[in-house]
């Protein structure tokens, strides 16, 4: 995950976890008379990363930030996967190209979805089977073009046919590939903004704010959570109490300004120190408790800046560390951007809030250059097979061209190839080839979802329901900006119109 001119070196993940090397070699004293801050910038100059964050992987070699995987490849924040390709899965088998597909099995392009089978272009869906183009369905199976459906079976555009109907569109459909797809889509697109849409999606939540809320409660301002409570300001929560400003993590408590991982309880503006405790400003640590600016300690207690002491001079030290930081005005946030080890558009960053090279670097943000890119590109975007029973396995020696070409914001790679497990998925699901490299098609995701923002609004309600006559006057924090063409309902007139 680092580009070569990083100035901090890098070893695979098996050198890093062999006790050949030993991080505490670069302990050093604090010196009172310059910025902390700038002291543990050196020390991770200094003290070797690994180069992807994994765990028990199996045939997965190109993921990052994943674990108990096997054949995987280029999967991103997952955990407990197996065959799956491109994107973010959790406890899932056969899905290619998704964001937050959970429990799901041969699903591709499905966007914030659960316990699904046999589906493709899907978002906010959840234990249903045999969709295609579907948005916010529940518990269905064989729809097409589909939106706010409830317990239906064989609906196309909203609309009930007999299964010998159903099937003959259906086998019309996906026979004429990726022309017939798009019609499908243009529709379906439409019908999205005919049915009313929830304020926020939650479900057994109780006192929650955000959006993609699950089984929590007492949460603020948060999104993608699940069974975590007492908590804001947090994104992709897991098991969680009493944190906030808490990102990519499960089972954690008691943190704040955190960053990654699992397992952690009292960690503060810190990043990656999985399974510890008692930690503070500390830097992908493990299996330790009571650390201070540490970086890359594995099983370790009452060390600061990588170096050893009693726990009586351990509190001693800390204490005045933080009142020298404080004087300084470095204490009680999270690390600086200058101290940033990554570039804005190496991080995720530009994935939630995109800037341009140009808006970054007025930020003061770092900007990564693209490396140049040479690649033998032998079939062009346009001369991509738009059906599947076109393509051959001598499409696996092809260096197909991204449509993009490169003129996106989006990590445009221009050219991608097609490998024979993906293949093997698109024959089974009788899908046509993608048309964009993976970078631009996980962008093109993550454009499909709601910022991650809160706007306040009234229900657009304005059918006659027990609780209201004429315009509804409830009103909500939303994800759904004010300009957007969706109708956006509060909850009871949600229930009430479509679920």
């Amino acid at each position: 995950m680092y580009s070569e001119d990083k100035s901090f070196p890098v070893y695979c993940q098996a050198c890093w976890r062999e006790d050949g090397w030993d991080p505490m070699k670069y302990g050093r004293d604090c010196d009172f008379a310059v910025s902390f801050f700038e002291q543990f910038r050196k020390l991770q100059d200094c003290v070797p990363r690994p180069n992807l964050r994994n765990t028990n992987m199996i045939n997965s070699e190109y993921c990052n930030y994943v674990g108990e995987a096997k054949n995987c490849y280029l999967c991103f924040g997952s955990l407990y996967v197996e065959d799956c390709l491109y994107g973010l899965p959790y406890e899932s088998k056969y899905c290619v190209d998704t964001y937050l597909a959970r429990e799901s099995e041969y699903c591709y392009e499905v966007i914030d979805c659960e316990k699904l089978s046999h589906c493709a272009f899907v978002q906010d869906c959840a234990s249903s089977v045999n969709l295609l183009y579907a948005y916010d369905c529940k518990n269905c199976q064989d729809c097409i073009g589909c939106v706010g459906l409830r317990n239906k079976q064989y609906y196309i555009f909203n609309q009930p046919y007999t299964s010998a109907e159903y099937k003959e569109k259906r086998d019309d459909i996906l026979s004429r590939g990726q022309e017939a797809l798009e019609e499908v889509r243009q529709k379906f697109l439409q019908l999205k903004l005919e049915i009313p849409h929830r304020s926020a999606t939650t479900l057994q939540c109780m006192n929650v704010s955000g959006d993609h809320i699950v089984q929590s409660k007492n949460i603020r301002t948060s999104f993608d959570v699940k069974l975590a409570e007492d908590s804001a300001y947090a994104m992709r929560l897991i098991h969680a109490k009493d944190v906030h400003d808490v990102n990519y993590c499960e089972y954690s408590e008691l943190s704040y300004e955190y960053l990654g991982f699992w397992k952690v309880v009292r960690c503060f503006f810190s990043n990656t120190t999985g399974e510890s405790n008692d930690i503070m400003y500390s830097d992908f640590c493990s299996n330790s408790q009571n650390l201070f600016g540490c970086v890359g300690l594995r099983s370790k207690s009452y060390c600061i800046l990588n170096k050893q002491y009693d726990k009586e001079t351990y509190e001693e030290l800390k204490r005045r560390i933080i009142d020298h930081m404080k004087t300084m005005g470095e204490f009680g946030e999270y690390f600086p951007i200058r101290l940033s080890l990554l570039n804005y558009n190496e991080t995720v960053a530009q994935e939630f809030f995109p800037l341009t090279e140009e808006q970054a670097k007025q930020k003061g943000y770092g900007w990564q250059k693209s490396s140049e890119r040479n690649y033998g590109i032998t079939l062009s975007a346009g001369d991509i097979p738009g059906k599947i029973s076109l393509v051959s396995e001598k499409i696996l020696n092809e260096v197909l061209e991204c449509e993009h070409q490169g003129t996106c914001n989006q990590q445009c790679t221009t050219a991608f190839k097609i490998t024979a497990s993906e293949l093997q998925f698109y024959q089974r699901m009788n899908l046509p080839l993608p048309h964009l490299c993976p970078n631009c098609r996980h962008y093109e995701r993550i454009a499909k979802r709601n910022p991650l923002k809160l706007w306040h609004r009234t229900c657009m309600c304005a059918q006659a329901h027990p609780h209201h006559t004429g315009q509804c006057p409830n009103e909500f924090e939303t994800s759904y900006t004010p300009d957007r063409p969706e109708k956006v309902y509060c909850e009871q007139c949600y229930q009430a119109e479509v679920a």
